[in-house]
């Protein structure tokens, strides 16, 4: 095991080593934090040690509070509606969750090392202009949760409060952007405060489930289905890997000692506990109300456990909802401002993300005010593709990171159109394709199914093909890579990148 991965298990003394990023608490003291402005000045450009604040815990409730809300419930609603019952569909909840929570979390532990957003970090392994690969990729789900997530938020509001659904999509949207406009750090107060608030909500209403009589099918353990169960737990894993395109966004200002382990575990722990806890409230309410939507079942079902209860448990899911929307607004501004920055080298500035907001919030209003009813269906194949297309590079991000370059990262040179990572990095381009090829035979979607997954009884497993494949082809691209000439030329760009350190 490398030394590197040593470091995820608890820290010994107050020395962290990674690549030439090995640091000591006494090596970069603490920093007087300049003034903070309300606005947000900083976007995909580097964090200097100087202007690192926070502590590691903050990725807990920034996480929790970003996994506890409806979009996460309407997860736990897919294999119920495939004919699954409770206790299978409970367990495969509880595993994909931990297992797509596991990749998610390695990404975190990126940002204060780097301290940049996570999708400029690909460009390493794709290339300056390779890079637009995956941004492409990231744009469309940010754009995808936001207009899933305002159709959700309205007709949350149009079954409680009877709003008129086009106002309100509209509404939810522009309060996301204009949250994000602010930035991060009143994110991270806004997530730490509702993290509060849903933790009693949830604890509440978990208490009072537990004298929840189920029919005796729905707790049949006897009574397996191979393909709600698969479904299930992929959709858990994609929806939980879909974080990794912007954790490190929120843990870039962190100072870069808080460690590995800790900035791995503070994540892990908030998005599994969050994304778990809420899926287990949809596939709970999906048992107990089979027959119908998302809103309502969650209402009818929070009614029956505590009466009068429905309303108050639908509006704390809303406000989840609405602050994960500014997550996904803020990530989407920073990534079309990387696009832009790949087509013309810029110099971020603040009038730069409000116009990359604007943008965003008009084409995810458009297409929220377009959307159909059958809302469960077309969010179950949505995660079905988010699966599918962010396998490769989560597998060729992490490996690079962690096994190949060690952490040896020169911020100068990502920002460098002519410097050492090209324009266009075969070796990731050829693992992302070969990944995705490997995965196609696996799919098993409404627009289609592959020759394995028919086999299997349209059972997915695409995932468990595509992260080995892209893994192993990204270490055999990677054999002529020379580490060593890499950290030299490292250390030459980035001499005096942080001078007052």
């Amino acid at each position: 095991m490398p030394a590197e991965w040593r470091a995820l298990l608890p820290s010994r003394g107050d020395v962290y080593c990674w690549g030439t990023l090995a640091i000591s608490r006494s090596t970069y003291p603490e920093h007087p934090v300049a003034k903070q402005s309300l606005i947000e000045k900083r976007s995909i450009d580097y964090v200097p040690l100087a202007e690192r604040h926070g502590k590691v815990w903050h990725l807990w409730p920034v996480w929790f509070s970003g996994d506890a809300h409806l979009a996460t419930i309407a997860t736990g609603f897919v294999g119920i509606a495939l004919g699954g019952n409770f206790i299978w569909m409970t367990i495969a909840v509880l595993l994909g969750s931990a297992f797509g929570t596991f990749f998610m979390a390695f990404h975190s532990t990126q940002g204060p090392q780097l301290g940049l957003p996570q999708m400029i970090q690909s460009r390493p392994q794709f290339g300056y202009l390779g890079a637009l690969l995956v941004w492409g990729v990231a744009l469309i789900t940010y754009v995808g949760y936001n207009a899933f997530n305002q159709v959700l938020a309205a007709d949350t509001l149009v079954t409680l409060f009877d709003w008129k659904r086009t106002t309100t999509i509209l509404a939810v949207g522009v309060l996301g952007a204009a949250l994000a406009a602010v930035g991060y750090d009143l994110i991270h107060r806004a997530q730490r405060l509702l993290a509060y608030l849903l933790l009693a909500v949830l604890a509440v209403m978990s208490v009072a489930a537990l004298r929840t009589h189920f029919p005796a099918a729905q707790l049949d353990l006897g009574d397996f289905r191979l393909t709600p169960f698969l479904t299930q737990l992929f959709a858990a894993a994609a929806y939980q890997v879909s974080w990794s395109i912007y954790v490190s966004d929120y843990s870039r200002y962190l100072p870069r000692d808080v460690g590995v382990a800790a900035s791995f575990w503070w994540t892990y722990l908030g998005a599994f506990i969050g994304g778990t806890w809420a899926m287990l409230v949809g596939t709970f309410a999906a048992a107990m109300f089979p027959t119908l939507d998302l809103s309502p079942a969650l209402k009818a079902a929070a009614d029956q456990l505590l009466p009068g209860s429905g309303t108050p448990f639908l509006v704390a899911s809303l406000l989840g909802l609405i602050t994960i929307t500014t997550l996904n607004f803020y990530g989407a501004s920073l990534t079309l401002l990387s696009v832009a920055d790949s087509i013309r080298p810029l110099k971020p500035t603040v009038t730069q993300r409000m116009l990359t907001l604007l943008g965003t919030l008009v084409v995810s209003c458009v297409i929220a005010l377009g959307a159909s009813k059958d809302f469960a269906h077309e969010f179950g194949e949505f995660l079905a593709m988010l699966l599918y297309l962010f396998t490769p590079w989560t597998a060729i991000n992490l490996v690079d990171f962690y096994y190949v370059r060690r952490g040896h990262y020169s911020v100068r040179e990502i920002f460098n159109p002519r410097g050492m990572y090209g324009r266009w990095n075969w070796r990731g381009l050829v693992a992302y394709a070969g990944g995705f090829a490997a995965m196609i035979p696996f799919f098993s979607t409404g627009i289609y199914r592959g020759p394995v997954a028919t086999a299997l009884g349209g059972a997915d497993i695409a995932m468990l093909v595509g992260l080995p494949v892209s893994t192993v082809i990204y270490l055999i691209a990677c054999r002529s890579f020379d580490l060593e000439a890499e950290k030299r030329q490292i250390a030459v760009a980035d001499r005096g990148l942080d001078p007052d350190t």
